[in-house]
């Protein structure tokens, strides 16, 4: 068996700390090793416990979990972090620092095991390093959030201040700007043909002319997305032209 993972528990509320160690006596491969409610606690206590997992709160007075995260991750081989909050409004934050999970109070033990699971995962492949392109999204769905991952995303749409990720059938508003993912996803997958438009590159059956100077992309699914002049030459690039 797995050996469990050394845990700090990171909150400003002793409520809250207290549920979270309730929670975690019951779960298997994780181990409470000390608790902290503010992020200096924690940076003193993680060097002297050098724990394997911190779960972490948002919303702290001075310190606060991002904060702490950012720290971390500047720092060599630092702790997995899965966020423990009550918010959904900083899961792009989490995601760009490379969080385990985004576990939203109150927190189910199911869910939790969940976040642990892929901890211990992710201790077993070896330390991740942080790549240049965005993998995975977390996206607010009724009372939880999602983890879709990039590959899976069929295109992005701009709507207003949020982005809509298609994926199959299903499609999810995510607090983001189309200009903000096409700078952190693969250019090998993903190309922007339009403004408000970013497709995936595999979904894309071929390009039409309407004979009047405009373009469109053509995709599996049969629809169409009009190219943006801006992009015309990206796509005609793309088609080897």
């Amino acid at each position: 068996m797995a050996e469990a993972l050394r845990t700090l528990i990171v909150d400003d509320e002793p409520l809250a700390v207290e549920r979270l160690q309730i929670v975690c006596a019951g779960l298997p491969g994780i181990a409470v090793a000390g608790t902290a409610s503010d992020g200096g606690a924690a940076l003193r206590l993680i060097a002297a416990l050098a724990p394997d997992l911190i779960l972490l709160d948002v919303t702290m007075p001075e310190m606060d979990g991002l904060a702490l995260a950012r720290t971390l991750a500047a720092q060599p081989s630092p702790p997995a972090v899965i966020f423990v909050t009550a918010h959904d409004g900083f899961a792009v934050e989490a995601f760009d620092l490379e969080a385990v999970d985004y576990v939203l109070k109150p927190v189910a033990p199911e869910r939790l095991q969940r976040a642990i699971a892929r901890a211990l995962a992710r201790r077993n492949d070896g330390e991740k390093t942080k790549g240049e392109w965005l993998e995975e999204f977390w996206v607010p769905h009724r009372s939880e959030l999602l983890r879709i991952a990039a590959v899976d995303i069929d295109r992005i749409d701009a709507e207003r201040d949020y982005v809509r990720l298609h994926v199959g059938e299903a499609s999810y508003l995510l607090l983001h700007t189309v200009s903000g993912l096409e700078a952190r996803l693969d250019p090998a997958l993903f190309i922007r043909l339009h403004r408000s438009c970013i497709l995936r590159r595999d979904r894309i059956r071929g390009l039409k002319h309407d004979g009047l100077g405009t373009w469109s992309a053509e995709l599996a699914d049969g629809s169409a997305v009009r190219i943006g002049r801006t992009y015309l030459a990206r796509a005609k690039a793309m088609a080897g032209r």
